[in-house]
């Protein structure tokens, strides 16, 4: 049984415009022996394995990007990686090492990629923490990615250190 927000807690209101979910009609009158009462908050499952965090059941945000509140379905690619930038608002930036082999020598590089992720506000992420991102469709120019789970991190280690998961 999932657990569902039953009365209306105001939304987070730290933008101009007003901030409510699309799906929740607020004003909406209660009837007091009404046998089903439907959730104040809308909340779905992503599916692929991947569990809904409890902050987003719970929680007061308003995030048209984000996979479990918003208008965003994941497909595609899973993917897991370093952060080492949360400076942009609810933009995260994720490093992928991996190993590239040259022929010519019979050896490995070490190469890396920088992905851009949008990061709900339901995930308390710091630099150093280990994300899975999932595909998602664009969302800003170099935004394609979003943020389904999160790993606390474990070890002081440095940026641009190589680290394969």
């Amino acid at each position: 049984m999932p657990r569902l927000a039953k009365e209306y807690k105001e939304c987070d209101q730290n933008e101009k415009a007003y901030q409510s979910q699309d799906a929740i009609f607020v004003a909406r009158k209660r009837n007091a022996n009404a046998k089903k009462v439907k959730a104040m908050r809308w909340v779905k499952n992503v599916g692929l394995g991947i569990k809904t965090p409890d902050a987003a059941i719970e929680g007061t945000y308003v995030d048209k990007k984000c996979p479990f509140t918003g208008n965003v379905s994941i497909r595609g690619k899973i993917l897991k990686g370093l952060v080492i930038s949360t400076k942009m608002k609810r933009t995260i930036v994720v490093r992928r090492d991996y190993l590239h082999y040259i022929k010519k020598y019979r050896r490995f590089e070490k190469r890396h990629k920088n992905i851009h992720a949008h990061c709900s506000p339901c995930f308390a992420v710091k630099e150093g923490d280990i994300v899975t991102i999932g595909q998602c469709r664009p969302l800003a120019k170099t935004v394609k990615f979003n943020v389904v789970a999160h790993e606390a991190q474990r070890a002081k280690t440095g940026k641009k250190t190589f680290r394969m998961f």
